[in-house]
């Protein structure tokens, strides 16, 4: 945290299970982020990662550890239950009412009509009435009302449910030159991988990890252990059924050879389905697709990471037998 006191710092254990149920206790944390920071937020839900949002903006005070906030701190929190606005008012009006001119995080302004294009929003549009947009339309509008406020602690909860591929691409253009720090709660991989430096890790009963590096790089990490394991548990079944007296029966079944012949062809799909993914990740981030490759290859990369999904459970299941 620099001499400008922008930062935030969590120091200890934080407990705020006291205030609802669905809030969850953060145990011994600390940490003190600094400027330029992007980081992303992953594990299940229900462990704790609202919690730890509403701890450091301070809708919820912890009853036991202490968050140190800069003073020249502001945050700009993207939230999924979003903003209501007046059915009536047009979009200029809502933008309006917070400024006629956007501060940038550099330093620059720029006119909120220009603002609101580089969001997607023409000239045409900024008359249009709220009520006659569109779910995906009022997301971006509320998008827009946070970023233009300038922040310099952005909180982006599940931006990639509700914003469409264009929109998202305008989002990463704008965090690329963003100076300020940035948190991130999504189980986009794609986007995450794109934006965040490392990640927080909810790994449950209060703990969160550090994770230094990618999420695509921690997803990869989980599986390798995740096999490691199974291969563990097979050697220790395997050794117990040696020691087994010879008249009890065994319950170990060899796989059949439909089932070995599966299982090889799931690892060749593995395979296939890894270098797909690579391929894509690789031309998603070169900048150079068109806007319609750009949209194809995205839908191709959710399509991918779903069969290599199902791909991986069943090669679980084979080699559990």
């Amino acid at each position: 945290m620099g001499s400008s006191r922008l930062g935030t710092k969590i120091i200890n254990c934080l407990d705020v299970s006291h205030y609802f149920d669905e809030y969850c206790t953060i145990d011994n944390f600390t940490y003190n982020f600094a400027r330029g920071e992007k980081i992303g937020l992953v594990g299940p839900n229900g462990v704790g990662k609202t919690t730890f949002l509403e701890v450091m903006t301070g809708s919820l005070q912890p009853s036991s550890g202490e968050i140190e906030r800069g003073e020249t701190l502001v945050f700009g929190y993207y939230r999924q239950c979003g903003l209501s606005f007046g059915e009536n008012d047009t979009v200029i009006d809502v933008v309006r009412e917070i400024a006629e001119v956007v501060t940038m995080s550099d330093g620059s302004t720029i006119p909120v009509k220009q603002f609101l294009t580089r969001f997607l929003f023409p000239h045409p549009t900024h008359n249009t009435k709220v009520e006659k947009l569109s779910g995906g339309e009022r997301r971006r509008l509320y998008l827009v009302t946070v970023l233009m406020r300038n922040p310099n602690f952005l909180i982006l909860d599940e931006p990639t449910n509700d914003l469409d591929i264009m929109s998202l691409n305008v989002l990463e253009e704008y965090l690329a030159t963003f100076a300020g720090c940035v948190i991130i709660v999504s189980h986009d991989r794609y986007f995450l991988d794109k934006i965040a430096d490392h990640i927080f890790v909810f790994e449950g009963d209060g703990m969160i990890k550090d994770f230094v590096g990618k999420y695509s790089e921690y997803r990869e990490l989980q599986r390798e252990r995740e096999r490691e394991q199974i291969m563990q548990e097979r050697k220790v079944k395997d050794s117990i059924s040696i020691v087994k007296p010879v008249n009890e029966p065994s319950t170990k079944r060899k796989l059949t050879y439909k089932e070995q012949r599966e299982l090889e062809l799931v690892e060749v799909d593995m395979d296939k389905l890894e270098k797909e993914k690579s391929s894509l990740e690789a031309a998603l981030g070169s900048g150079a697709l068109t806007n319609e490759e750009l949209k194809k290859s995205s839908e191709r990369y959710a399509e991918v990471m779903l069969q290599l999904s199902d791909r991986e459970n069943r090669w679980i299941e084979l080699t559990d037998i």
